[in-house]
């Protein structure tokens, strides 16, 4: 989708960015009014020099707006008025500064307080997001939107748009000024106006799809620097390491040619812009001193007007420049509107059903599904009492996991229905039913934590005392006490300091501490050795007792433990075996029983 579909207009994105920072309106309100208070002092700042040279040096009298305020016996002494002139340049001086560091205060920490909203709520938003969309467009765009996208809105606001409205104010300001003094100068120098708005919306149509390609880029770079480091085993088994380096050169250098020439543009834009102001700055200045000779104005008025004018170019390059800048954070802006419009694929229900613990009974009623064209699911139909053992087999991408997925309602069905204990899953609040469901994948995954923390992530809050009795259930407390730290003991990036078996071991434990109703095990002993396995296979018989099961696994010999037993072919469910668990005896190389009768 391109980014100017998704909002119409720079206006309109302009207007959405107002609308995500509504929570600091009122800071917005004082920064514009610190931002129009620049207006009287930029007004301020080059009388003192007029007052040195006409009324000090020369014999014309204070300006109104400094007589009205200043006692009239100063003016009897030239210097008295050269000493108002000084002082006067450094009260404007301190306000003009004093101002900025206020400004300045308010628009970073309001900038800082928009940019954090917005980037936790693009996380919870992308958080609800299908697996689908993130498949699609790759976590990698997501993280680059969150975390460098983002800043645009508040750089839209405060440093683009904010300055616009100041400096078009400013403007109007000060052709008032310049009229007032002298009027033919004012329009000499209104001249650059037309010559400025052309070379503006010029550029702006130029810069617009290097942004967006710039942006880009970018994040297929930042892409490719995430699948390395996820990677890096692979990379290394392989010997990869210089390929990926290309690759990931390859992008950058790309970006880099794509900033080069978005840099470039714009300074040759700047470049065009100040041609332009310094043409009718000078044409100011030829008519000007045409004027003084004349004496139809004054020198100090002359001055006055010169400054005034370096005044009003300021703004007219900030318009023209800043319309241009905007480019690249309208860009960034449309793409995190983009990600906050886009729509979860599973809805919360309205008026969702109350569930509190449930019974655990399953009924499966005609459930298809698809992901895109491929067919998965097939009007499939299966009634589970509750504790009861459900053994799922099958060819890999038969659909098995798809069913897991659709319990959990990480998708939907297509077409039939899914309910729990009677009930619709599609009309229970999400929260509450993937809070009946304890889960334990084939490639358990730990965060860079303490073993603690990750058994505990599936029930914050809980103690030492329950953290410890579910890792004994799971087998894993002996293990974890014989190291220095223990509990406290840190697993690495995605838990690689432990063994797959000990990482799977941590992950029942999780499970045991939930204590959910439901478990569905994902083939959690097929990437372990057959003395773990057994070991695992002992933990998760004591996990399974009095909760509905369903387990996925490869050696039907794992599945022998269950009372229903299913197979997945031809996007069918076809029921194998239904009745009393068989008991297995499973036995090492050397005979000896490893679990079973």
């Amino acid at each position: 989708m391109r980014p100017s579909s998704v909002t119409g207009s720079d206006l309109n994105t302009v207007r959405r960015a107002y609308r995500e920072a509504q929570g600091s309106t009122r800071w917005l309100f004082l920064i514009v009014l610190l931002e129009l208070l620049a207006i009287p002092l930029v007004l301020l700042t080059p009388l003192p020099l007029a007052i040195a040279v006409d009324s000090a040096l020369g014999n014309e009298p204070l300006p109104s707006i400094v007589a009205a305020v200043v006692p009239g016996r100063l003016e009897s002494s030239a210097q008295s008025v050269l000493l108002l002139a000084c002082v006067f340049q450094v009260v404007v001086v301190f306000l003009v500064h004093a101002r900025g560091v206020l400004a300045t205060y308010l628009q970073t920490s309001t900038g800082e307080r928009i940019t954090v909203r917005l980037r936790a709520r693009l996380l919870s938003h992308a958080q609800l997001l299908s697996f689908a969309v993130h498949d699609t467009r790759g976590t990698a765009d997501s993280i680059y939107r969150i975390q460098y996208d983002a800043p645009a809105l508040q750089d839209l606001v405060l440093v683009s748009f904010i300055p616009l409205v100041t400096a078009v104010s400013t403007l109007g300001f000060m052709l008032a000024v310049i009229a007032g003094i002298d009027l033919a100068l004012a329009l000499v120098a209104l001249a650059a106006t037309p010559l400025l708005y052309a070379a503006a919306r010029h550029y702006r149509r130029r810069i617009k799809p290097r942004y967006v390609e710039l942006k880009r880029i970018e994040s297929r770079a930042l892409n490719a620097v995430q699948e390395i480091f996820s990677a890096l085993r692979v990379i290394k088994a392989f010997g990869r390491e210089n390929a990926e380096q290309q690759r990931f050169t390859a992008e950058s250098e790309q970006g880099a040619d794509v900033r080069v020439r978005v840099y470039v543009s714009e300074e040759l834009f700047n470049l065009a812009v100040s041609l332009l102001t310094a043409s009718g700055t000078a044409l100011v200045l030829y008519l000007g001193i045409s004027r003084v000779s004349s004496g139809a104005l004054t020198l100090g008025s002359l001055l006055l007007v010169l400054s005034y004018l370096s005044q009003l170019y300021g703004p007219l390059q900030v318009i023209s420049r800043q319309s241009g800048r905007m480019q690249g954070k309208i860009t960034s802006a449309e793409r995190v509107i983009e990600l906050l419009d886009e729509r979860p694929a599973i809805a919360e229900p309205r008026h969702p059903l109350p569930l509190g613990r449930c019974q655990g009974r399953i009924a499966i009623r005609n459930v298809s599904f698809a992901y895109g064209d491929v067919s998965v699911l097939q009007h499939v139909s299966l009634d589970v009492p509750p504790g009861t053992r459900v053994g799922i087999a099958g060819r890999t991408g038969a659909g098995k996991s798809t069913l897991l997925n659709l319990l959990l309602r990480f998708y939907d069905p297509t077409e039939g229905s899914i309910q729990l204990d009677g009930r619709d899953i599609r009309k229970l609040r999400l929260s509450d039913l993937r809070r009946q469901f304890g889960v334990v994948l084939q490639e358990p995954f730990l965060f860079s934590s303490t073993i603690g923390d990750n058994i505990a992530y599936s029930r914050p809050g809980a103690g030492r005392e329950a953290i410890t009795a579910a890792a004994t259930a799971a087998g894993v407390h002996d293990f974890v006490q014989s190291l220095p730290a223990g509990y406290d003991t840190p697993v690495g990036e995605r838990g690689m300091r432990l063994s797959g078996g000990e990482r799977q071991r941590i992950s029942l434990a999780r499970a045991f501490l939930k204590d959910a109703p439901i478990l569905l095990l994902d083939e959690p002993t097929s990437s372990v050795d057959v003395r773990t396995e057994a070991e695992i296979m002992v933990a998760m018989d004591r996990l399974m007792v009095g909760r509905t099961t369903f387990m996925i696994a490869h050696r039907l010999s794992t599945l022998d433990h269950c009372e229903l037993m299913v197979e997945i072919h031809d996007a069918r469910l076809h029921v194998a075996r239904q009745g009393a668990v068989i008991d297995v005896t499973e036995r090492d190389l050397d005979g000896r029983i490893l679990y079973g009768t």
